[in-house]
């Protein structure tokens, strides 16, 4: 047993939040689960943590400022930070737009974080979102959020893929770069 465990952790990345992130439709959530599942650690949906009045702003057709953001990414922080402390490892969904939001989150978390960026280009996430049903974000919010989204720069510890591969391919992909992180 002892031996199969210590295999098993080879096949895990090392301690730390991974955050699957992009703008609305990118397919953050399918590929996070998915990732999760294959990395055999929890998985933190950020939508289901913003507040009732931000979703009803969302709703509305309302883009969030930033104000609206900050207790959400509060609230997403602790939890990843609560995950890593508890199972070493966590994978989460979350926009992520702006790099003071991934500041904040990597803060919060108090331990090593990766982003994975799923990038589309927007007719291909505005015909995501105009199939997606059940959810609070209307497509006429995409243009505010691929406005006010800060692609990942060398400096942070961010993987950037194409989001019209395959979620398989990307969970892959998004495997395999981890297992290469310190």
């Amino acid at each position: 047993m002892e031996a199969r465990q210590s295999q098993d952790d080879r096949m895990r990345p090392a301690r730390q939040a991974i955050v699957v992130m992009g703008v609305s439709g990118s397919g953050k959530s399918t590929v996070g689960k998915l990732l999760a599942q294959e990395l055999k650690c929890q998985f933190v949906e950020g939508d289901e943590l913003h507040d009732p009045a931000s979703v009803e702003k969302m709703r509305s057709g309302q883009a969030l400022s930033d104000a609206d953001r900050w207790p959400w990414l509060a609230r997403l922080g602790q939890a990843l930070h609560e995950a890593v402390e508890a199972e070493g490892l966590v994978v989460s969904a979350c926009s992520a737009l702006k790099l003071r939001y991934r500041e904040r989150l990597c803060d919060t978390v108090e331990a090593p974080t990766s982003f994975i960026m799923l990038d589309a280009e927007p007719e291909e996430l505005n015909r995501r979102l105009n199939r997606r049903a059940h959810h609070y974000m209307p497509a006429s919010l995409l243009a505010s959020q691929l406005e006010a989204l800060e692609r990942p720069h060398e400096s942070e510890r961010a993987l950037i893929l194409d989001a019209a591969q395959a979620p398989g391919v990307l969970c892959r992909a998004s495997r395999a770069w981890l297992m290469r992180q310190v």
